[in-house]
């Protein structure tokens, strides 16, 4: 009897994707509309993100163009972005808004490759927790179900095998995301 570990390896892929969609809200310097992914404007008496009430494009390399569906809606969408914090400078034109994204000072690159190393942290503690929990239903198995020894070893192993691999991906999409804030 083979262990199922499908769903552990789902947990790993959700933990991978969320930490990249962490890593794109981490601004480096170059316009990229995924920064805005998290930011929610107030349309039509709900709150949506900013995609589903306007285009958005990159006009430049420090540039994005924001083009409300309904023109009424530019300056909620300037305000939410002025509210999110995420250091952008945002000026309203007769086509829209423009979203310009400042120079990065050293200072802040720092700042922003600690962020990043604490998300990295967040996605290695999700793993662990993860692991824990087949840990115990390996050792529960073994218990009541009669797995040998043996058999238990090797599903850790295999176990251990699927966290390490995981764990050199998460390290790889920091050591990527860092490169590209301090350059």
């Amino acid at each position: 009897m083979a262990y199922n570990f499908s769903p552990i390896k789902q947990e790993l892929k959700n933990t991978e994707e969320w930490l990249k969609r962490e890593f794109l809200s981490i601004r480096t310097g170059r316009a990229s509309p995924a920064i805005l992914d998290c930011v929610s404007v107030e349309a039509y008496g709900s709150m949506m993100p900013i995609n589903q009430v306007a285009n958005i494009s990159i006009e430049d390399a420090r540039m994005i163009r924001i083009s409300p569906w309904d023109a009424g809606q530019a300056k909620a969408i300037e305000k939410a972005i002025m509210l999110s914090d995420l250091g952008l400078s945002v000026t309203v034109d007769d086509k829209g808004l423009r979203v310009v994204f400042p120079d990065l000072t050293s200072e802040r690159r720092l700042s922003l490759v600690k962020i990043a190393k604490q998300k990295l942290e967040e996605a290695k503690i999700t793993m662990r927790g993860e692991r824990e929990k087949v840990l115990k239903d390996i050792d529960k198995q073994e218990k009541e179900t009669g797995v040998s020894k043996d058999e238990a070893f090797r599903y850790k192993t295999e176990l251990q095998k699927l966290i390490d691999d995981s764990g050199r991906l998460l390290e790889e999409l920091f050591c990527k995301k860092e490169k590209e804030i301090t350059e």
